[in-house]
């Protein structure tokens, strides 16, 4: 089966310690809001809650992105995933403690709430998860160093299938699961067994990737000390003999060609689509009037979309279109889908979904591409965790202030979207003839 050759590859254990990390962030969201309301919190705890994530993974990231660039791939997702199966055990520990009533407030600004035992231990679960969860950047990274040149657009839209797939099924499973009498429990369970599983195929399946860590053989988990010995190949190249991966400060990385003008883009793409996910559901839900269901189908339809760009149509232009070109058709079709979400038809907003979506799916393996070529493999993992925080950064700004500004000017939340898009494109654009006139002008300096 030629098109699932990828499961006897390096590039299938990366591509489940992916979907693992998406699956358990997006089989939560249906159910969250309903497991906070059950333990005495109310929609201003709900938006505290879900911004712990992201804010202690703005911390998190780099760091295990650097780490990993010195102990190697293999440790750091370890670590990430056994921070997200403890996570998850801390979840369900809040389904079996009592309720004890910690404090009660009950103003205008935050609305009435009572803070409990349970609802307390999960902020910690979430926090945990979100400080551990560089295992993303860290996956991207580990990808980075296997890919080459002719592979590596195909690998990272692959990587941005199993994505999709994962916001696909995480929100389905959470709904037929929580239907059952054990109730928002099952899914919970369900999102730790398959941690528990993704830890022991890093351990086994998973060899080490950065070239410059010798991996240290099956790990045990009696021996605590080897796991995070080191040994240092002698990794020098003629592009840069000092990059040891040792210092690999956000001010260093800053200064490679191209990755502030690449961090722009991380920042701006997760602002956009934070407004997107803050307004979509309050949108749907009172100018819509459509049911939980209808809203799933919506988001479901999405991410089919993008599994299929993301991979047989991706496989097909790789080598044929270049990143830049597939980054900047993306963000001009994602601008004009966010135009046209602002129409409240529902043909208009299938139409929107689909630009959406194959807008998305061209945009986003390909910009993760461009990341994966800067700087040094020693660099790697530095890149991909200070790009993580950018997108961490922006979800939280953008969550937040979506919220706020719907209630304001409703849908033109969405042509705010649009306008961020298409500064993307411009800056995209207008950075790459810039560098290609600059090549020109060397060249005829030489000639």
């Amino acid at each position: 089966m030629k098109g699932f050759s990828f499961l006897n590859q390096a590039i299938f254990p990366i591509l489940l310690v992916n979907f693992i990390g998406i699956l358990g962030y997006s089989i939560v969201i249906p159910i969250l809001i309903f497991i906070v309301t059950d333990l005495g919190g109310n929609g201003f705890v709900y938006g505290v809650l879900g911004a712990m994530y992201p804010f202690f993974q703005l911390i998190g990231a780099p760091i295990l992105g650097k780490l990993s660039d010195k102990i190697g791939r293999k440790k750091v997702l370890i670590i990430s995933q056994v921070g997200t199966f403890v996570a998850w055990l801390l979840f369900l520990l809040a389904f079996i403690i009592p309720e004890t009533i910690i404090w009660n407030t009950d103003s205008k600004y935050t609305g009435s709430y009572i803070m409990t035992l349970p609802l307390l231990l999960l902020f910690v679960a979430r926090i945990f998860d979100g400080f551990t969860g560089g295992n993303v950047s860290v996956a991207n990274a580990y990808l980075s160093d296997i890919s080459t040149d002719k592979d590596r657009d195909k690998n990272f839209g692959i990587m941005g299938a199993s994505t999709s797939l994962g916001f696909v099924l995480g929100p389905a499973i959470a709904g037929v699961l929580a239907s059952t009498f054990l109730e928002e429990k099952l899914p919970i369970i369900l999102a730790a067994l398959i941690s528990l599983i993704a830890i022991f195929v890093i351990i086994l399946k998973l060899p080490e990737s950065n070239p410059c860590v010798v991996d240290t053989g099956r790990l045990k988990f009696t021996s605590f000390r080897r796991f995070f010995q080191v040994e240092h190949k002698d990794c020098y190249n003629d592009r840069d003999s000092s990059d040891d991966g040792t210092s690999n400060s956000l001010f260093k990385i800053l200064k490679l060609d191209s990755l502030p003008l690449l961090y722009s883009v991380y920042f701006f793409t997760f602002l956009a689509f934070s407004l997107f996910y803050a307004g979509l559901p309050i949108y749907a839900l009172t100018i819509l009037k459509w049911s939980a269901v209808e809203l799933g189908i919506f988001l479901a339809y999405s991410s089919l979309v993008m599994i299929l760009v993301q991979g047989p149509l991706l496989s097909y232009l790789s080598g044929k279109i270049s990143n830049i070109a597939c980054v900047a058709i993306g963000s001009i079709l994602l601008s004009i889908s966010f135009y046209f979400l602002s129409f409240s038809d529902l043909v208009i907003m299938y139409c929107a979904n689909t630009l959406l979506s194959i807008g998305n799916g061209l945009m986003w393996p390909n910009f993760l591409s461009l990341l994966s070529k800067t700087g040094t493999p020693q660099m790697q993992g530095a890149i991909q965790g200070y790009g993580n925080s950018m997108g961490s950064f922006a979800s939280i700004f953008g969550l937040i202030l979506g919220g706020v500004l719907f209630d304001k000017i409703q849908t033109l939340i969405f042509v705010i979207g649009a306008g961020i898009f298409l500064f993307i494109f411009l800056i995209v654009v207008i950075n790459h003839y810039r560098n290609k006139e600059a090549i020109i002008d060397l060249q005829s300096k030489m000639n």
